[in-house]
């Protein structure tokens, strides 16, 4: 059987669920990541493998390798996260599907080589200028639904659903936690502290109801003002915190189609 290797770039709550669907349907799959991944759904990111060493989602583990034990990581049945934010590996180890998870929402800068297939998801990608395939990512009727040509609903620049959920940096500076990721909070609770750079001063972020804290960036990670932070989940159910998304999956879905009908086109 032709093996089928496929770089993910980006390690997030999204990207993770299309690596998971991806594992699961017989595909090897390595995640390319930054050095200090800024996942907020982080107990179902496969990107906090590069803090912990390893992370298991739901019942896939991943775990953070150098270059040069991808193969050790994959004969074990794992999903190899590496170290690589301008894909690197690209040059050094023979892949034939690229998937861009890391939601830039910008276009994309050009891979350093020919792939045979590359699939972006989400706003910023246009197939087939910039890509093969565009997979839908906004919720609704069109989403997880492959685009060979043309784009994905452009950026709205707002949540979906409450936008009172989001939870978000209110200035720049150092990030502390002061709420527990998976436990109930409350409204008004103090979820987060910002302190400024050579500033005593900390600035608050509490909960606007009460639910679950389904997200919260890592303590003493550096933000920006404006960036996403946390995640409040009104429905209060703290086993969706272990679980991929609905949305995750349906994207996840939309990539293997692509694949699977790239693949039938190449017979």
């Amino acid at each position: 059987m032709t093996r089928r290797l496929i770089l993910l770039r980006g390690g997030g709550d999204l990207a993770s669920g299309v690596a998971l669907r991806l594992f699961h349907a017989g595909f090897e799959v390595v995640i390319a990541e930054l050095p200090q991944p800024l996942a907020v759904r982080r107990l179902v990111s496969f990107s906090e493998a590069v803090y912990e060493g390893q992370i298991t989602v739901e019942d896939v583990t991943a775990r953070h390798v150098t270059p040069e034990r991808i193969e050790a990581a994959l004969s074990h049945r794992e999903i190899p996260v590496i170290v690589d934010p301008e894909a690197d590996t690209l040059r050094d180890r023979q892949y034939d599907i690229v998937i861009d998870a890391r939601l830039l929402k910008t276009p994309p800068q050009p891979l350093p080589l020919s792939i045979p297939l590359l699939i972006g998801l989400g706003p910023g990608f246009t197939a087939p200028n910039d890509c093969h395939a565009v997979i839908e990512t906004q919720r609704g009727h069109y989403l997880g639904r492959v685009y060979w040509s043309g784009s994905a609903a452009p950026n709205t620049q707002t949540p979906e659903g409450d936008p009172r959920r989001v939870l978000r940096a209110n200035t720049d500076g150092i990030f502390f936690t002061r709420a527990t990721l998976g436990k109930h909070v409350e409204p008004d609770q103090l979820i987060a502290e910002i302190q400024p750079e050579n500033e005593t001063i900390k600035f608050g972020i509490t909960s606007s109801f009460p639910g679950v804290l389904r997200g919260l960036l890592r303590d003493g990670m550096p933000v920006t003002r404006g960036l996403k932070i946390g995640d409040v989940d009104p429905r209060d159910n703290p086993d969706y915190c272990r679980l991929v998304s609905d949305k995750a999956l349906a994207v996840a879905g939309g990539v293997i189609e692509a694949i699977l009908l790239h693949q039938s086109r190449e017979r």
